[in-house]
């Protein structure tokens, strides 16, 4: 009798079968990946959304800040609408992601999330960006999973871990330069200029996806379902993809992982101002140090990790990011009080160790994100490959959404530091669950 299928097990509720390794070959370096024309448009399509969507987003903080006078948990709100729709829909987006068609999917939800950015324009209070954000969101749920089939489609294995690079080092080059761009167009066109320019961007996108050539595989046959009707079909879809990944120990360890990171990213951001404010006495401008240093450490952790780190296993690179988040944040939690009567400029060890911490926290995150994401793409079958990968979207998006929310609860009833403190207890807690029950097999790096 031959082994199940990966999908006949999960739709069995059976463990996985653990795939073969795959064939060793020299891993695919940036240029290398590059030279492909599907990918080589993809990163472009990458680009130009990316970089409309950052200027969208700080001409609508810039808005809600100084013409509608929003307080902070108003601009916190706007975050949370964004991430609240993808974390809820992602487990059922990725259904129909496995059954629609690739390239369509793609065009399509580029194509209306421009025609919602041009519906910015006629926004005038705080709850119209949340419902335009949030409606946006909705569509970039079925984006992302479809970008990580079409990944897998065009780039072969040993190339996953640099094409996975260079689209996180296009999130990344936007995160800490997209500010400051966004701050020069808003100042010299306005602000809503930037609503235009997003817009554009989305049909810049959609119309480079729309020339490419999409070969995805053949779906297996697979057992025969009964007829429970559209939702029953859908609501066993969604199963079947819980099902893969809760028996796949490789996958639950680097989605966890990725949610964790996450998580840690989500406490960061908010607290990370009052820990200048209240540990290290510190004026603003020690605050945009530390959270350019998250972006600066993330760029160059996918820079050095994809170019010294190719023969080193993915599921190594993932303990070594956690090991290194938690390091990161210990620093945090274990940093000298600043005393309050020491000039600032007096502060020289504090401040070391604060900005050194936050670039290590963004260098170790980049040690968790591609090789999770390379190895989620390696081992999931290719009929689940939208399913598992909107079920990661939604954790990681849940895990940020709880890492806002619980922060300042936590912060409230502890401390700053308290709050870097668990989140250190919980990454070792991780590390260590990882190594004593979610042990992948050993696979050859790629």
């Amino acid at each position: 009798m031959s082994e199940p299928t990966p999908l006949e097990a999960a739709l069995n509720n059976e463990e996985v079968p653990t795939p073969l390794p795959p064939v060793t070959a020299e891993p695919l370096g940036m240029g290398e990946v590059l030279r492909i024309p599907a990918m080589r448009r993809m990163w472009y399509a990458q680009i130009v959304s990316t970089f409309g969507d950052f200027l969208a987003l700080f001409a609508i903080i810039d808005i809600m800040t100084f013409n509608l006078h929003a307080t902070p948990q108003q601009v916190t709100g706007l975050n949370i609408a964004y991430l609240l729709p993808i974390a809820v829909l992602g487990i059922l987006s990725g259904v129909f992601v496995d059954r629609w068609p690739l390239k369509l999917t793609m065009v399509g939800s580029d194509f209306i999330r421009a025609t919602l950015c041009l519906g910015l324009f006629f926004v005038h209070n705080i709850i119209g960006f949340y419902v335009v954000m949030a409606t946006i969101s909705i569509f970039s749920s079925f984006f992302s999973p479809a970008q990580g089939v079409a990944v897998r489609s065009i780039v072969p294995l040993n190339g996953l871990r640099s094409a996975n690079a260079l689209l996180q080092q296009v999130m990344m080059m936007m995160r800490i330069l997209g500010g400051p761009i966004a701050v020069t167009i808003v100042k010299v066109f306005g602000a809503r200029s930037c609503y235009g320019i997003d817009a554009a961007s989305f049909l810049a996108s959609g119309c480079l996806i729309a020339s490419l050539t999409l070969i995805v595989p053949k779906k297996p046959v697979t057992p025969a379902k009964p007829n429970t009707g559209a939702i029953g079909g859908i609501l066993t879809d969604m199963k079947v993809g819980a099902s893969f990944i809760f028996h796949h120990a490789a996958l639950f360890f680097v989605i966890a992982s990725l949610a964790a990171g996450m998580f840690v990213m989500g406490c960061f951001g908010p607290l990370i101002a009052i820990y200048v404010r209240d540990t290290l006495h510190a004026p603003p401008s020690l605050f945009a140090v530390t959270s350019a240093m998250i972006g600066v450490g993330m760029l160059v952790g996918i820079n050095v990790l994809n170019s010294f780190a190719k023969k080193v296993a993915n599921t190594t690179q993932v303990y070594l990011g956690l090991g290194g988040i938690a390091v990161g944040t210990l620093l945090l939690a274990a940093a000298p009080l600043a005393d309050i009567n020491v000039p600032f400029t007096h502060l020289a060890l504090p401040i070391v160790i604060t900005v050194f911490g936050c670039f290590l926290i963004g260098f170790s995150c980049a040690g968790i994100i591609v090789p999770a994401q390379t190895l989620i793409q390696m081992e999931t079958p290719a009929e689940l490959m939208g399913r598992v990968g909107s079920t990661t979207m939604s954790s990681i998006f849940g895990a940020q959404i709880g890492g806002l929310l619980l922060s300042g609860i936590l912060a409230n009833y502890t401390s700053v530091r308290t709050v870097f403190g668990i989140c250190t207890a919980m990454l070792v807690v991780l590390i260590v669950a990882g190594k004593l029950w979610m042990e992948p097999e050993a696979h050859p790096a790629v």
